[in-house]
């Protein structure tokens, strides 16, 4: 849940800006497991981070996703749904001027 993940980004220690959150996602897919130095490389790529709040970050996104995917949370719209609002075909638009 976005609410929950939002929440743990402040009980790291820091905030973390969406920017620094995108980075972090991007460099945990270029940099795996397997990679040395793996949080180093992940900090220096988010810029303004440890490796240890990098790897606390991730610790609680981890943390996070077992939580729903177990159940403990719900998800946040129903099954099917993308939580998109759809227009409905008697709704126009004027073009603007």
């Amino acid at each position: 849940m976005a609410s929950n993940l939002r929440a743990s980004s402040h009980c790291s220690g820091s905030s973390w800006t969406p920017n620094q959150n995108k980075t972090f996602e991007r460099a945990l897919a270029k940099y795996d497991q397997d990679t040395p130095a793996r949080w180093h490389n992940v900090a220096k790529a988010v810029g303004g981070k440890s490796a240890e709040e990098v790897k606390l970050h991730y610790d609680i996104l981890v943390k996070d996703l077992k939580d729903i995917e177990s159940g403990r949370y719900p998800y946040p719209y129903p099954s099917g749904s993308s939580g998109i609002t759809k227009l409905s075909t008697e709704t126009s638009i004027s073009p603007v001027k």
